[in-house]
This record gives structure tokens, sequence and C-alpha cells, in this order.
């Protein structure tokens, strides 16, 4: 993290109090994880709307995703599929357009045989995809009942999917070194905000390889 994120004054704001937040619990009896890597795609990382934060993830998302599979925990690559009819398109251009390369996976981090990509068309990876219905299906049809996020990025699409997450019954885990934003700004913020408002915990990849 010290090669992320530095101890400046972004780094101790504390916009929500942590003392309020609750963390996942519901299903501690019976914890059945999926991994979600979100966006973390060639446009993202080197193309048309880039940021160089996200370089330091790589290696922690690669370390999850392995841990996951490793331990038969399904791995689901959530990733911006565009076409010109998208209404996010009007806010952040044409990126990752369907088809093309700046709508792939990086290499370092390429799905392997097992995991699932789920095309998604706006911030949320549940919206008008297919996400549910195959979380539901994992584990013989017991389902998936707790999601880790890594990827992009952690004050938007990171973001809504806790959100939705949380609407739909499932409890969250954000990795803490394998997400990132913008700024440091909306990257604490970001954390911070999922934390306090779903039953979301934060914590970085060694601790959560561990729960394996």
């Amino acid at each position: 993290m010290s090669r992320i994120h530095g101890q400046g004054s972004t780094e101790k704001l504390i916009l929500y109090d942590p003392g309020m937040s609750v963390a996942p619990h519901v299903y501690d009896r019976d914890r059945r994880f999926a991994v979600l890597v979100v966006d973390m795609l060639y446009d993202f990382v080197y193309g048309k709307i880039k940021t160089d934060r996200a370089l330091p993830i790589i290696p922690k998302s690669g370390e999850l995703t392995d841990a996951a599979r490793s331990a038969d925990i399904p791995v689901f690559y959530p990733n911006d599929s565009h076409t010109r009819r998208d209404f996010e398109i009007q806010r952040w251009g044409e990126h990752a357009m369907r088809g093309t390369k700046g709508a792939k996976v990086i290499g370092a981090l390429r799905p392997r045989k097992k995991d699932v990509e789920i095309p998604k068309t706006t911030y949320s990876s549940f919206h008008d995809t297919r996400l549910e219905k195959l979380l539901k299906k994992a584990y013989d049809g017991k389902g998936a009942n707790t999601l880790i996020l890594a990827g992009l990025h952690a004050d938007c699409c990171v973001r809504h999917t806790c959100a939705d997450a949380f609407f739909k019954g499932y409890e969250s885990i954000v990795t803490e070194d394998a997400v990132n934003s913008f700024t440091e700004l909306q990257y604490r913020t970001g954390l911070q905000y999922v934390k306090f408002w779903y039953l979301t915990d934060v914590l970085p990849t060694k601790k959560i390889t561990k729960l394996f």
C-alpha cells in the first residue's frame, strides 16, 4: 500500500464515522464467495480513459484471482462493453466499445477457462446483466452470498456494484490494494462510502486470501 497511497492530508481525511460501519456478518456460518474483477480493460488502464493509478493494482488483482481459482471460488469479470446507443457515452465519450481492443481485459489479468466475463453498459455490474443469475447458480445452485471486488473505480463501478449487491442481499468485501480511482481523494471517498452505507468491509489482498 505504501507504494500506491501516501500519508498526506487526503489519506487522513475521514468523511464517515468508522464506528458506525457494520462489517459483513449475515453469512458468517455459510460464507460462499465470488470474486469480481471490474473494468480492468485496456481503455481503462492504458487507453481512452486511462489512469496511471491502475498500474499498481494489477499484481494484487492477479494475486486475488489466482488464490480464488486455487480455492474453487468463481471469478467473474464485469466489463464495460459499449455501443454508441449507451447513455453512458454521453458522459465519457466512446470507450470500451464492443469488439475493440479497448473493451478487452488487459493481458496480465486475462480470464482463465472457468472465469466468466459479464458485459455491462453502465456502472453497476448488476444492471441489465446476467451476473445475478450466474451468482445464484454457483456452488451447485446454493449461490454465492459474498462478493469480493477488485478493479476500477472505487468511487464509481465498484461503489455502484456494492450498492446493487446490498439491495439484492449480498454482502461484499472491497480489496483495498486491488482497487483505485482517478485521484487519491476519490479512492478514499469510495472506500469510506461503501464501508459506511452497505454491509461491506475493506481489506487488503493478504487478509482476504486467508479467508478462502
